[in-house]
């Protein structure tokens, strides 16, 4: 079994991907979800630019800058995070984990406040097609976070046995880092496309 983990993925220099081959296919199930509704987004934006284009001035573009900035340092500590595991550092692994998973949480209350702010000023899903995409897309990607914050306490709890984990130990925690970087690039998608593109 450590045999097939070691080897597959493995490149003609002698790399692997990282983690188990059913978390990219988890992974690229849901690109394809998304890839999808992106371009259904864009087919409806362009039947209506100017609704889109009023529509977007209501939301936080500085909420939404700085969602992105917190996304991409939880990305970095979860890289930190995973270097120190393969390190076998007990010590170091887990704070970095937790410090992602404190970016998550920022992340999902920031977004918390920027819903409570749209439905206050009477933008919901039933206002126009803008705003029903809007909750759509943030909406499902908030669902990622919270199922990611639920996929970094398991790398957390990986973190704390760096030590002695085992080479498939080692590949979970790869694949729960796979899966929270796939969050943040989704973010960082809808962040433009949502927020910014006029």
């Amino acid at each position: 079994m450590r045999d097939t983990i070691a080897t597959w993925g493995r490149t003609g220099r002698g790399r692997r991907l990282p983690a188990e081959a059913g978390v990219w296919v988890f992974i690229g199930g849901d690109l394809i979800v998304f890839g999808f509704l992106f371009v259904v987004y864009l087919g409806y934006r362009a039947k209506d630019p100017d609704l889109f284009a009023r529509s977007q001035r209501a939301l936080s573009v500085d909420a939404g800058a700085v969602n992105t900035l917190v996304l991409l340092t939880s990305s970095l500590l979860v890289v930190l995070a995973v270097r120190a595991i393969r390190a076998a550092d007990p010590r170091v692994a887990p704070r970095l984990v937790l410090g992602a998973m404190t970016c998550g949480i920022v992340f999902a209350t920031v977004k918390a406040f920027e819903y409570d702010h749209a439905i206050g000023h009477h933008h919901t899903p039933t206002g126009n097609d803008f705003f029903l995409f809007y909750f759509l897309l943030t909406g499902l990607h908030l669902f990622h976070v919270v199922l990611g914050l639920g996929v970094l306490t398991f790398l957390w709890s990986l973190a704390l046995r760096a030590h002695r984990l085992s080479p498939l130990g080692i590949s979970f925690a790869e694949g729960c880092a796979c899966f929270w970087h796939v969050v943040d690039l989704l973010w960082i998608i809808i962040f433009p496309l949502v927020y910014l593109i006029r």
